[in-house]
């Protein structure tokens, strides 16, 4: 017999238009052949309307993208950078993202033919009480199955999928706000460290001075020998305390290094000031933040990782309900087969099939009801997990505003509480070198001096800090538009 088979081109033909017809019109409906179960989705909305905390006055309200270069601090732009680009929170989010993306493809193409092709070969031997007889098969052609989208299973595994692929989106970008807060509180807290080390330095070196000139003075007999030992126990006291704050600094030094996997010794260079230079905290610029909480909301990518959760779980009631329904499959297949046994003839035999596989739920004991609550509840938990982030966000917002105006309007207070105790200071030590104030006296004057400018230090730290807060609380520099990030970047 001839090695071609009749009748397989005419076959495959009539399969190829029927696939092309039923794929045209898949291509037309936008959900389900006979409809979508499920409900349709809604957007929550967050629960507030305005602010109610003193907005932060100067600037405008922008996607924030230029928010770090507003400090006015090059090092601690680097320093974010460096964070950025070590960050195992950050890779593990990107590798979710790359998870989520491929489940988005696989669902995507489920409503679509698959086509398998099949081939084997077997050698076999058998008899019919005479001698074995030796059979050689061999086989080849293509498996086809189509599950035709009745009431919308497939658009809602579809929706699911690219919900999560959205949600995983969202995660990363909110890591990248987290870890960029943290990373510019960290050097925050060394920088307001070193101001207090220099604020120690000059206090001992004060209290230093005053030893030595009442040791000067307890030798000429002009000052008790309990003056000198309370003077040098003030010194000493100050020594230990420029020792304990030189420590925490170091260990500020440690959790940067740990942040941005940057070299200790990069690391100092980059942090170290120029001679003379006194250190400073950054200076942030002041930007207004909108009246309207949902439109500075949308910037959060926790809250836009909520909201896609949110319709995930939608979806899943959907894709849950349409399991009670039938489910049509279109199914064919193609089999030539060759076959020879010893000393006989080739034969060769084509074997097809074509139509309909029609699946319809009869009795289940409950299941699949069961599971369309269990995807109700799901909804609901993802629902109130949203609000219940909306909330929170309002709140840190709030909390953020209320912090930069109380700060902002202590800042002239203390700083004038400070320049008063100081001048207070240089009066009671010129009056004790004099002999007409006791050393009494002046350590109680040193104290309050010395608290004063710890205040002025605190409160340029709170007032940072709280603007390193705020930009957490709106999201950072996220925006909606921006892509995920691409294959093999963070």
């Amino acid at each position: 017999m001839s090695g071609r088979i009749p009748g397989v081109v005419r076959v495959r033909g009539r399969l190829t238009a029927l696939a092309g017809v039923l794929f045209l019109s898949g291509c037309a409906l936008t959900g389900g052949l006979f409809g979508t179960v499920g409900p349709e989705y809604r957007a929550p909305q967050p629960a507030a309307t305005q602010w109610h905390a003193p907005r932060a006055h100067g600037g405008d309200a922008d996607a924030l993208k230029s928010w770090w270069r507003r400090f006015d601090d090059p090092v601690l732009i680097e320093l974010i950078d460096a964070a950025q680009k070590s960050s195992a929170t950050l890779v593990q989010a990107a590798a979710r993202i790359e998870r989520a993306r491929a489940e988005a493809v696989a669902a995507g193409v489920a409503g679509n033919p698959s086509l398998d092709a099949i081939a084997g070969v077997t050698r076999s031997a058998f008899s019919f009480g005479g001698p074995a007889a030796q059979r050689t098969q061999a086989q080849i052609g293509v498996q086809s199955s189509w599950e035709i989208d009745l009431f919308g299973a497939l658009t809602r595994q579809r929706q699911q999928a690219q919900a999560a692929l959205e949600s995983s989106a969202a995660a990363w970008h909110d890591a990248r706000v987290a870890l960029a807060a943290e990373t510019a509180n960290a050097y925050v807290n060394f920088r307001a460290c070193e101001m207090n080390v220099e604020l120690a330095r000059a206090d001992g070196a004060s209290r230093v001075e005053t030893a030595r000139v009442t040791d000067v003075a307890a030798g000429a007999g002009l000052q008790a020998p309990a003056t000198a030992a309370l003077a040098r126990a003030s010194a000493a006291d100050a020594a230990a305390t420029l020792s304990q704050r030189r420590a925490q600094c170091e260990i500020d030094i440690k959790g940067l290094v740990a942040l941005t996997a940057l070299d200790e010794a990069q690391l100092r260079a980059r942090l170290a000031r120029k001679p003379g230079e006194a250190p400073r905290m950054p200076r942030p610029a002041a930007f207004a933040v909108e009246a309207v909480p949902a439109r500075v909301l949308s910037q959060r990518p926790d809250l836009a990782a909520a909201e896609r959760d949110v319709a995930a779980a939608s979806a899943a009631i959907g894709f849950a309900e349409a399991q009670r329904y039938p489910r049509l499959s279109l199914v064919g297949s193609i089999t030539p087969t060759r076959s020879r046994l010893d000393g006989s003839p080739t034969i060769n035999v084509l074997t097809w099939s074509i139509g309909p596989s029609l699946t319809v739920p009869v009795l289940d004991g409950g299941r699949r009801a069961a599971n369309v609550e269990a995807a109700r509840a799901d909804y609901v938990a993802a629902e109130a997990v949203f609000q219940a982030k909306a909330r929170q966000a309002v709140r840190e917002v709030e909390e953020a505003l209320v912090r930069i105006a109380a700060a902002g309007e202590r800042m002239g207070e203390v700083r004038a509480a400070a320049a008063g105790y100081r001048q207070s200071l240089g009066a009671v030590q010129t009056r004790q070198r004099a002999g007409l104030a006791a050393l009494a006296e002046l350590e109680d004057a040193r104290r309050i001096a010395l608290a004063a400018e710890a205040a002025v230090v605190a409160t340029e730290y709170e007032a940072t800090a709280a603007w390193v807060a705020l930009y957490r609380a709106v999201g950072g520099d996220w925006d909606a538009r921006l892509e995920a990030p691409a294959r093999g970047k963070e």
